[in-house]
């Protein structure tokens, strides 16, 4: 008699991937990857940090949560109103009058006094302000939709970077889609402010140099495993006792992005003139072509 045939389990497919893009904007954000006692830098775009910060907020999880799965969804940035630095300066005192303690404590864990007693201290934190990003990641698809509806119908606050900046809305864009991450941010249209199209409006209306209203360069970032720069901004954990940081590899890259803005008067009739017209010269013209 022939053996009786086992099936064998067909291999498990990766589960197909999807792109969710997020438009990060508000007066104040802040993307801090290193800090001191006494000083809270912002780097000029969002950190891997912060956007999984936002996501696992969003989705609820505890701080003491894993966020393997976050941590792996591809990130990509795009830089559509860089913003301006603002830096806030602080100075902290005890209420009572009393001299402030210093970071060391004692064998009974009291924090020691400082010495020469210091009654203020001085801080200053960064933030960036009227600034615009679009970022986008990318993984499995099951995931990402999940994160996309918690976005809409967030667990916790949103934040960008620190607690006190608050996103303006939207924050999705579109639906989740299942295009690579360089396309959807080549295609998401711009997204900066009014007064920033405005200018932009004015550059093209000037005259007749080659200026296009239709589109513009935006600098972006991705994460690429054989990226020419480096970023220490992947997080380990968001437990208070378990924070740490690893690095990632990134790739910079310009993307030519459409802008949503009709041409001006000018353009537009030198589009709607006959190519003979507008060159000057028509050789077909006396055929009757």
């Amino acid at each position: 008699m022939p053996a009786e045939a086992t099936s064998v389990p067909a291999p498990e497919q990766e589960e197909d991937q999807a792109v969710l893009a997020l438009r990060l904007a508000g007066p104040l954000q802040s993307w801090g990857d290193r800090s001191a006692f006494n000083r809270r830098d912002s780097r000029p775009q969002p950190t891997k940090s912060g956007v999984v910060g936002l996501l696992a907020a969003a989705a609820g999880y505890p701080r003491e949560a894993d966020i393997t799965d976050l941590v792996g969804l591809r990130l990509g940035v795009r830089v559509d109103q860089p913003g301006t630095l603002l830096r806030d300066y602080h100075t902290v005192s005890d209420y009572r009058g009393r001299p402030l303690p210093q970071a060391g404590v004692n064998a009974k864990g009291i924090q020691k006094p400082t010495s020469p007693a210091k009654d203020t201290h001085v801080t200053h934190r960064y933030y960036l302000q009227d600034a615009v990003f679009v970022a986008a990641v990318q993984g499995p698809i099951t995931l990402v939709t999940t994160l996309a509806e918690a976005i809409r119908r967030p667990a916790f606050p949103l934040a960008l970077g620190r607690r006190s900046c608050v996103p303006t809305q939207p924050i999705v864009l579109g639906a989740v889609r299942d295009a690579n991450l360089e396309a959807v941010l080549a295609e998401e249209p711009w997204q900066a402010g009014e007064a920033a199209k405005n200018a932009y409006r004015r550059r093209y209306q000037r005259g007749p140099e080659p200026f296009s209203p239709h589109r513009i360069d935006l600098a972006a970032t991705f994460d690429d495993p054989s990226g020419e720069d480096t970023l220490q901004d992947v997080p380990r954990s968001f437990a208070p006792r378990e924070r740490g940081f690893s690095t990632r590899r990134i790739r910079h890259a310009w993307l030519n992005v459409p802008t949503g803005l009709p041409p001006s008067p000018a353009q537009a009739a030198d589009t709607a003139q006959p190519a003979a017209v507008a060159g000057g010269h028509d050789p077909f013209a006396l055929l009757g072509w």
